[in-house]
């Protein structure tokens, strides 16, 4: 039998078949052909099962996958895929309470691999700094596809509906930045919200297990919120290739695969000097390729180590 896994929680997956739901687990604790992951199944994965008993069964199988957001686990020292298969990933954020913040958004782009991506700005009813906003422009400028929206004033609720609707999203941000708030409103759900912690101005943990929702021609994984999130274990290359400006213009330095950091006579850290690439875009690349290092085995398919010193722009003034 086949079919699609639509919650994970210790281990005991949910899997839809023919609109019936399978409590099943992994058929001798090990997948053929899948190792080095935290996790070996994600909500999306397509499986293979055997029915053992009225609506249990085994998985056999894992289906190739067309694509995941991936992020690095602490705990397992390893790559933990959060969710597969998906048509989109909307990655939320906020206009405040936690503050906005770009650099997670950067973080959730280069997690996701071969998939397209919505940056939806929630609680646009608050404010941005001018620093802020051309930040969250500067995304749509690079080719993304952006909305702000707000879950409790009801803006451009259906706006977001109409990107959405009849594919398959996963719904990805920080805690508290209102993500599970958006979904209860498109879905009518009541999946559980939390407050914004005073002490520190970021949320508080709700969802902790990924969970597929369905309502008419709506499809959306609500994914734990988070913190931080790390970038998956991967080349230093693949990386850079998830920042559209720097693809654009590497072919004009004067190492193939250059990784922008400490090779000499680099063209992206010539056109951040100069002011042609966001400096803020580019310091939040240099911590992606330097926790690389921290996550160990260092990368060995590149010729430059990611535990060298790394580059640092020329002091100047800002604008």
């Amino acid at each position: 039998m086949k079919g699609i896994i639509t919650r994970g929680i210790n281990n005991i997956y949910n899997v839809e078949n023919d609109k019936k739901i399978y409590e099943c687990r992994i058929k001798g604790k090990l997948l053929n052909d899948v190792s080095d992951e935290y996790n070996p199944l994600a909500v999306g994965d397509y499986v293979e099962f055997e029915e053992t008993n009225n609506f249990e069964g085994l998985i056999t199988k894992r289906l190739e996958r067309k694509n995941c957001f991936r992020r690095w686990n602490m705990k397992g020292k390893c790559n933990q895929s959060v969710v597969a298969n998906m048509d989109l990933i909307v990655c939320v954020a906020s206009c405040g309470n936690p503050p906005f913040r770009p650099r997670f958004i950067d973080r959730v782009i280069a997690s996701s691999e071969n998939v397209d991506i919505l940056i939806v700005l929630n609680k646009c009813d608050l404010e941005l700094k001018e620093r802020e906003i051309e930040r969250f422009e500067l995304f749509k400028s690079l080719g993304y596809d952006t909305l702000l929206v707000s879950a409790e004033k009801d803006i451009n609720l259906d706006s977001l509906v109409q990107k959405i609707e009849n594919k398959v999203v996963a719904f990805v941000g920080q805690s508290g930045v209102g993500k599970s708030t958006l979904i209860n409103k498109l879905l009518g759900t009541q999946q559980r919200t939390n407050l914004i912690s005073e002490k520190y101005n970021r949320g508080k943990h709700t969802t902790n297990f990924s969970i597929l929702l369905k309502k008419d021609n709506l499809t959306i994984v609500d994914t734990p919120g988070v913190r931080e999130i790390m970038v998956p274990h991967r080349d230093p290359v693949e990386i850079a290739a998830s920042f559209p400006e720097f693809v654009s213009n590497s072919d004009k330095c004067a190492f193939s695969m250059c990784t922008h950091t400490n090779e000499p006579d680099c063209e992206i850290k010539r056109m951040v000097e100069n002011g042609l690439i966001n400096e803020d875009r580019y310091e939040s690349y240099l911590r992606m390729i330097e926790s690389l290092s921290l996550q160990g085995p260092k990368w060995k398919g590149s010729s430059n180590s990611t535990s060298k010193a790394r580059y640092k722009m020329p002091s100047k003034k800002r604008k």
